[in-house]
């Protein structure tokens, strides 16, 4: 599985216009006049991430293919709505548990989180569109194909993200090396949203204060940090737990 790379004024703006909506639009840098003014319109509507570029970066991308100043970048794995992933969960009549990335940017990370969410039954991963990474072929390797097989949505500000998802009737967790035991949290058999933090920084401080709990990972040996996708996968299996879920 590969990512598209559409070329050229006309082939973007009418895939933004068909509502395929991209990862990234890459513009060349002084291209603002005619037709790529309407792209610019509809990606930001469509909330795309745009980034100028130089020429030379968009002619490496397209080799001897004509540009025209623009590239759009599209996953060629769909995306799905935060309702696809509450309606799954209603479908099945469970609890909704959905899984939130705060800004990862390891691919190997990102597949193997996805991939134990589709495992253990979750309703959906959620990740930022921005300053994270993206569902690339290195995800979808690392996934081992689970990308097909659990809704992935695409969110804006994650802090308002979670907002939204405590109006819906979820309660948020947040993973930490400060919070409380999760082997004795409460709540984690409610509709839940966990959180993970990204490799470098974790949490950031708004998002915390957002979350309604926080919890820990208690080690018995060195005080290293674990892998983000190894917390996820402990704190995904407890919640499953909790709702005295059995896995076949």
């Amino acid at each position: 599985m590969t990512e598209d790379l559409l070329l050229g004024r006309n082939s973007v703006l009418e895939a933004l216009k068909s509502g395929r909506v991209p990862d990234k639009l890459l513009v060349q840098e002084g291209a603002r006049q005619g037709s790529i003014l309407e792209i610019l319109r509809l990606a930001r509507t469509a909330g795309v991430l745009i980034e100028t570029v130089p020429a030379a970066r968009l002619d490496k991308l397209a080799k001897k293919f004509p540009h025209q100043g623009v590239a759009a970048l599209i996953a060629a794995v769909g995306y799905s709505t935060l309702d696809d992933a509450l309606a799954l969960a209603s479908s099945r009549s469970e609890l909704p548990l959905l899984v939130v990335l705060s800004h990862l940017h390891d691919p190997h990370n990102v597949g193997a989180i996805i991939r134990t969410a589709a495992v253990a039954g979750a309703h959906g991963v959620l990740i930022p569109q921005k300053r994270a990474c993206r569902i690339t072929p290195a995800v979808v390797r690392a996934s081992a194909g689970a990308v097909e097989y659990i809704p992935l949505v695409r969110i804006g500000n994650i802090s308002q993200t979670l907002k939204t998802l405590k109006k819906r009737g979820l309660w948020i967790a947040g993973a930490d090396l400060k919070g409380e035991d999760y082997r004795e949290a409460a709540l984690l058999d409610r509709p839940l949203a966990l959180v993970i933090g990204g490799e470098d920084k974790g949490l950031g401080q708004l998002v915390k204060e957002t979350c309604d709990m926080i919890l820990s990972i208690p080690m018995r040996g060195c005080a290293l940090p674990l892998n983000a996708s190894v917390a996820a996968a402990l704190l995904i299996y407890e919640a499953v737990r909790r709702r005295g879920c059995r896995l076949c």
